[in-house]
């Protein structure tokens, strides 16, 4: 008979499941013996950056990512990253030691206290088998319930003492969870389109995680729809460079209202209605707008505000709208316009980062982005114009961008990867720069430097609240940091030698096949953040 480890190995081979996340410690280290040859054990020196790394690796490949933490103490380290997958609905296997069976009831030293209570309400199932010879059954169970729509999380513990224990064999199942939308409301959804006079799409992140793009595209185009994306969207569901592709809407309830002034039909698909976050008090659709909602989510559907919602595959039901609605001969919306061309200027203006790292990414690029002061340039300069290739965080906590952007490079080693990130955010997670440069993973990482945590700033101006101490980040030299990391890094402050060290960037990481760092040092100057078109 196979023993629990052997069988755990066999699982995860069969699920596709070969790379490992983690930092061991000693409550891993009886599951991490005799690693077998075929597995890869990708290391991060802090558990939120193992977390996040499997977040962008499971993104990029479309299947869950299998992490392995340390007890309590790294469950907790990892819990933020852990909110952030939740939000992203990123299929997650997390499992994490627990001290002996034996010794549970004395709370030894390294215990994990009501282990399966410590991550939630951030994931979809917690459990730790009542028997050793269940870990691999709970394994599975948690791998397909990770992967059911919607996608997110899951947390298996497991006693250190459990991996030698006899376990029977148990091959992967395979269980499609794909769900159709109700056809006849789909069906009526689609007449509606075809009567309505000033109809809108809205789309959001669900969008591109079914694979909706070519179906949202196809449906907007047979109807001239004007496209907008949702708010503060984790990842791009629509050509940006399409005609009908209007920006992202505002994340404040009176601003995004009146973006969508004059539509007399809303549709929203695989988004939430809607996600906000200053207050700014409005109403949620505009005199004579009525909304449906596409999403996979029945909670999602259940706590909008307003409108009707249709739950079920989100690209299923885009397909079958596309098919039914007729080509209408109603005036295409007026383009969003071109991106802006910002002057060469010392200090190095938002805008003109953004547009030279716009002009130096390779058309095959994949961007990760966390820079929240810094978005509307960057939605205005860098549009994305392929499925799959923008990942951001739907949580709103910092930390994601550089261990995701790494975890997206392991996953696609073929393509370039773009990290923009705040230089706030990025020391969230600095440590992931190590990864990077052990692993050979070539990721230009873009840190727009203003000195400040000035999404922060922005937002204490807002609310009329000055004298917020802790906002301003002096003496930080990311750079240096970089360097004594393993990763080619260079602090630019001259708007003149930014486009060259962008190019240079790109050609460097691939040729060296590790990562390049730009501290890119801009104005700390910040515009007004909320209810402003973004592009």
């Amino acid at each position: 008979m196979s023993t629990v480890r052997s069988a755990t190995y066999d699982l995860l081979r069969g699920l596709g499941l070969t790379t490992i996340f983690g930092n061991p410690g000693s409550t891993e280290e009886p599951f991490l013996t005799g690693f077998p040859a075929d597995f890869r054990y990708i290391l991060g020196l802090q558990e939120a950056v193992v977390v996040a790394m499997a977040d962008g690796f499971a993104q990029a490949r479309g299947n869950a990512a299998f992490v392995n933490l340390h007890t309590a103490s790294g469950v907790g380290n990892g819990m933020g990253a852990l909110v952030t997958a939740w939000h992203n609905r990123t299929p997650l296997v997390v499992t994490a030691g627990q001290q002996t069976r034996e010794m549970l009831a004395l709370e030894p030293w390294l215990v994990n206290r009501e282990a399966t209570e410590l991550p939630r309400p951030y994931v979809k199932w917690s459990h730790e088998p009542t028997r050793a010879e269940d870990v691999p059954a709970a394994i599975e169970r948690a791998y397909h319930i990770a992967m059911a729509p919607p996608r997110g999380p899951v947390f298996v513990s497991i006693p250190m003492d459990d991996w030698d224990a006899p376990a029977e064999p148990r091959p992967a199942r395979k269980v499609l969870s794909r769900v159709e939308p109700d056809r006849a409301s789909i069906d009526t959804l689609a007449a509606e389109l075809a009567a309505a006079k000033h109809p809108v799409l809205v789309v959001g992140g669900g969008v591109d995680r079914a694979g909706g793009w070519e179906a949202a595209v196809r449906l907007a185009e047979r109807l001239r729809l004007p496209v907008w994306e949702a708010p503060a969207p984790e990842r791009a569901s629509f050509p940006q460079d399409h005609p009908l592709f209007q920006g992202s809407l505002p994340l404040a309830m009176m601003p995004l209202a009146e973006r969508l002034r004059g539509h007399d039909l809303v549709l929203v698909v695989g988004a939430p209605v809607f996600r906000y976050y200053p207050h700014i008090p409005g109403p949620i659709l505009p005199p004579g707008a009525r909304l449906v909602h596409i999403t996979d989510d029945p909670d999602e559907a259940a706590r909008a505000p307003a409108g009707d919602a249709i739950v079920g595959d989100v690209r299923i039901g885009l397909e079958r709208l596309a098919s039914n609605v007729p080509r209408t001969q109603r005036p295409a919306p007026v383009p969003r316009p071109k991106p802006s061309e910002p002057a060469e200027s010392d200090p190095i203006s938002v805008p003109f980062a953004m547009r030279a790292l716009a002009q130096a990414m390779p058309p095959d690029c994949v961007v990760v982005e966390e820079s929240a002061s810094s978005r509307a340039a960057f939605y205005d300069q860098i549009r994305i114009n392929r499925p799959a290739s923008y990942f951001a965080t739907a949580s709103g906590g910092l930390g994601f961008a550089l261990p995701g952007a790494v975890g997206v490079a392991l996953a696609r080693p073929e393509q370039p990867v773009l990290c923009v990130v705040g230089d706030g955010a990025a020391m969230f997670a600095i440590q992931a720069i190590w990864t990077a440069a052990r692993y050979e993973t070539p990721v230009v990482f873009a840190v727009i430097d203003n000195g400040q945590y000035g999404i922060l700033k922005a937002f204490a101006a807002f609310q009329r609240t000055p004298g917020v101490p802790g906002l301003d980040l002096p003496g930080l030299d990311i750079a240096r940091v970089a360097d004594g990391m393993g990763s080619e890094a260079r602090r630019i402050a001259s708007a003149a030698k930014l486009p060259g060290a962008c190019v240079e960037a790109f050609a460097n990481a691939r040729s060296r096949r590790g990562p390049v760092l730009l501290d890119i040092v801009v104005d700390p100057e910040i515009g007004d953040l909320f209810g402003q078109p973004t592009g």
